[in-house]
């Protein structure tokens, strides 16, 4: 006649055992509480998060050179205007 009993772990695995004494033990594992799906969420929420923020990294990084870039244009476009009047200032006017 078979036995059977049912053991709980601390973990929370849950074993039931069937005992025979013509057949060898059966041994039926049952998985925890989900603590794996818990963590593997945890450590997904963080992946986006740091994926993110070096997104909004990038793009503030973008702004910066673009405000640089149209710093340098102007900059550009003060000497080209200095460099002309230097050259009107050089030429002597002739009478008319």
């Amino acid at each position: 006649m078979p036995t059977e009993r049912t053991v709980e772990h601390p973990d929370g695995r849950v074993e039931r055992i069937t005992e025979t004494s013509a057949a060898p033990t059966v041994v039926e594992r049952r998985g925890g509480g989900g603590m794996g799906a818990i963590v593997a969420l945890v450590i997904g929420l963080l992946a986006v998060l740091v994926i993110g923020y070096f997104l909004m990294n990038m793009s503030r990084n973008d702004a910066v050179e673009s405000n640089a870039i149209a710093g340098a244009a102007d900059s550009v476009g003060n000497a080209a205007d200095n460099i002309g009047d230097a050259a009107r200032d050089a030429v002597p006017e002739r009478p008319n």
